[in-house]
């Protein structure tokens, strides 16, 4: 009974010195920091809300998925910078404004919230590096299908493309009349179409005026040779008669060897005929045997086919790529395998305001008389405009907006930046690029108008100038609000 009782004293005596080291041991590491910090403590981010993927502004209070099937992105609560609170290290960091949470072109000098009642977002100094760039994840850009060209030199011609007819050449015209009145007694070519020869006869025509003219000369003449012994003053008489009767036969396009026959027979011939002043066809034919005629009026109108005019016309917005001297391919379609080349000789001074066309004489010759006025032909000018090299960049680098033209630079992989360029002339997919660019820079010529989509352009675009590009709107706020680069993922 006795060890038994000494047993339990000694049990008890066990369990309270265990019971006060537990408590010692407790109460030290309570009083050492250092070993609770080294108990790593895991704690849960706080989710704010989710916003929309492709940057719209959409956000939902819970998970969910966009039209395309995109999960929509969780904004924490740690991720939302807190500069305005005191001794944090965004502190030190200077506010430039603050702009919309949900990227819309609205921005504040002052700490605000929007209608839903989020906060508007800092934007800091050391941010402005990135203004107007445009951020996208490279998974992002994979998906989209981005592709970039390099700026290149290339050699640019533009092929104006114009229709136009065949004319006559003016300067191979002419025209048979006469400058006196009289009567048709024979024809010599009585035919429109006709082919003549220059000097070849058309016709005979009888004139009293002509006759008459031809008796006073020969009446001057003879009396002139008879009075070779005569006196002085009847020597100057009679050849004051004879000049003036040889001036007037002169003046109605005698020629001398009609003249000289005149002298030789001593008779005046009551018929004259008159030749062709010139080679080529009979356009008209007024002249009918036996008719009457005054002066002045046209007989036979003869052209020279042997050089003709192809007059095209081309459209006033393409008149800066022609110029005098200009090869010009031309095709017509009476002659499809045959293949014509001219140059540009003339370039008329109007416009015909029906058609907005400026007429562009090419001369070209004519050999066996293939090509006939008023025939159809297809003209192909090709300009290089005086430019044997020019910077160039495709036709889809461009975002053409109506008021001016934006490429996408590509800076880095995934950064994008939006430049305004000054554009020239255009040929086979390239566009020249006359201000804006350097060679060798990356622009995007693939899914240029996704990445506006994606990462909210409109606001990068509306630093150019204070305009905002794509149809926004202006920044409601007087403050300043350059564009920020807005990442995708």
């Amino acid at each position: 009974m006795k060890r038994s009782g000494i047993w339990i004293a000694l049990t008890l005596l066990v369990l309270a010195g265990a019971s006060g080291t537990g408590y010692w041991l407790g109460m030290k590491q309570a009083a050492t920091p250092e070993s609770a910090a080294s108990a790593p403590v895991k704690s849960e981010r706080k989710i704010l809300y989710y916003r929309n993927p492709m940057g719209l502004p959409d956000t939902s209070p819970a998970p969910k998925k966009d039209s395309m099937g995109m999960d929509y992105i969780p904004v924490y609560a740690d991720e939302r910078p807190a500069a305005s609170e005191p001794g944090t290290a965004g502190a030190e960091r200077k506010v430039l404004y603050y702009r919309n949470p949900m990227g819309l072109p609205d921005t504040s000098p002052v700490p605000k919230k929007d209608s839903m009642g989020m906060d508007y977002i800092p934007v800091y100094v050391d941010e402005e590096a990135s203004a107007g760039r445009v951020k996208i994840s490279p998974d992002k850009v994979q998906k989209l299908g981005v592709r970039t060209e390099q700026v290149s030199s290339r050699e640019l011609a533009r092929t104006v493309r114009a229709v136009g007819q065949f004319q006559l050449d003016e300067r191979r015209l002419s025209t048979v009349t006469t400058k006196f009145e009289g009567y048709i007694e024979k024809l010599h070519v009585n035919a429109t179409g006709q082919p003549v020869k220059r000097g070849q006869p058309l016709m005979e025509v009888y004139s009293p005026e002509l006759v008459s003219a031809q008796e006073e000369y020969l009446i001057a003449w003879n009396g002139r040779q008879s009075l070779k012994n005569g006196t002085e003053e009847s020597l100057v008489g009679v050849g004051q008669l004879a000049e003036g009767a040889l001036k007037r036969l002169r003046n109605w396009d005698i020629s001398d060897a009609q003249l000289q026959r005149l002298q030789r027979d001593g008779k005046a011939t009551r018929t004259l005929t008159l030749y062709a002043p010139a080679g080529g066809v009979v356009l008209e034919k007024a002249a009918v045997q036996g008719m009457r005629f005054i002066p002045g009026e046209p007989l036979f109108k003869i052209a020279d086919l042997s050089a003709v005019w192809l007059l095209a016309d081309v459209f006033e917005q393409d008149l800066a790529l022609v110029h005098l001297g200009q090869p010009v391919k031309i095709s017509v379609d009476a002659y499809p395998e045959k293949e014509l080349t001219g140059k540009v000789a003339y370039i008329y001074p109007t416009v015909t305001p029906e058609t907005r066309t400026a007429k562009v004489r090419v001369e070209l010759a004519n050999p066996g008389g293939m090509l006939r006025p008023d025939m159809y032909a297809s003209v192909q000018l090709v300009s290089g405009h005086g430019k044997s090299r020019a910077l160039t960049v495709p036709d889809s680098a461009v975002i053409d907006s109506g008021t001016r033209q934006v490429v996408l630079v590509q800076r880095a992989e995934g950064l994008f930046e939006p430049r305004e360029v000054k554009l020239g002339m255009r040929s086979d997919g390239y566009v020249e690029v006359l201000q804006g660019l350097d060679e060798g820079e990356n622009v995007v010529v693939r899914a240029n108008f996704l990445i506006d989509a994606e990462s909210n352009l409109k606001a990068a675009l509306g630093s150019f100038g204070g305009h905002s590009g794509h149809g926004a709107t202006p920044p409601a706020s007087p403050a300043p609000a350059p564009a920020t680069g807005h990442e995708g993922h």
